[in-house]
């Protein structure tokens, strides 16, 4: 019950801040797809065909993944450092549904409005050049929310550490940025990497989530990404993550409030 209060308030102001601010909304989707197409055309090489416009679109989607990842393990980071300097983390902390469930309904809710917003300028980027995306509900939303599931365990793992040692938002940047590289480049040729790299590259949380994603809407695979074997460590990652990940950070928490520096900036 906690989390669906905290969740419908988290809801309300989004859907304020939307309202006022919807000219900012929408300018920025305009110069995130002008940017977009810059690089896209600015970076040009080969003959520009299907192929290549294809080629264009997957790159375009690990990006946007990428992205998604990288606010998502941020809202655990940034989040925590920035509640904590203005004094709001103790007071959360404090509250009645505590520090998890106030997590868990912010990046829902941040999640909700995101996903959206980055399909549709996915969709007018595909559409410039006119490639193909295949609309497969059912299997884009199972790999969307395990995909959720996986970066908030990954990111309560980084939040626990950021109640510890503080000060490590350069550290959580550079783990961010690798992660929208990865997100960028995986596809599933991975699978002709030696097995020490491709085993690597199945610990990154956003790996499989981004290679199935690809599958789906770009390579049109449908129900039958199910079966492929990104699918199933990404089901293993999401056991792994979110269970470490939530245990890690309800032990740092605890540990950081016996401490006395749980508010500490």
């Amino acid at each position: 019950m906690g989390f669906f209060l905290v969740m419908k308030a988290e809801l309300v102001r989004s859907f304020i801040i939307m309202r006022r601010y919807w000219f900012a909304t929408l300018m920025g989707m305009i110069v995130g797809y002008g940017m977009l197409i810059g690089l896209i055309f600015g970076f040009r090489s080969g003959t520009v065909d299907a192929h290549w416009a294809t080629d264009q679109t997957e790159k375009v989607l690990g990006f946007v993944v990428g992205i998604f990842a990288f606010g998502i393990v941020g809202m655990f980071s940034q989040g925590l450092q920035g509640m904590a300097r203005t004094g709001e983390l103790e007071q959360v902390y404090m509250s009645p549904h505590g520090l998890i469930t106030n997590f868990l309904a912010r990046s829902f809710v941040s999640s909700l409005i995101s996903i959206p917003t980055w399909t549709i300028l996915l969709v007018f980027v595909s559409a410039t050049l006119n490639s193909d995306l295949h609309a497969d509900p059912f299997p884009t939303f199972v790999i969307l929310l395990l995909t959720y599931l996986n970066l908030i365990g990954f990111g309560f793992m980084v939040g626990g550490l950021t109640l510890v040692f503080k000060q490590i938002g350069q550290a959580t940047l550079l783990i961010r940025m690798g992660m929208v590289a990865v997100a960028f480049a995986a596809n599933p040729d991975w699978y002709k990497l030696p097995a020490v790299i491709l085993g690597a590259a199945h610990v990154v949380p956003i790996t499989d989530a981004s290679i199935c994603l690809k599958l789906v809407l770009i390579k049109g695979l449908g129900l039958g990404v199910f079966s492929h074997p990104s699918f199933l460590f990404l089901l293993i990652n999401v056991a792994l993550w979110t269970t470490l990940g939530v245990a890690c950070f309800k032990y740092m928490e605890n540990w950081s409030r016996d401490k006395g520096t749980l508010g500490a900036y």
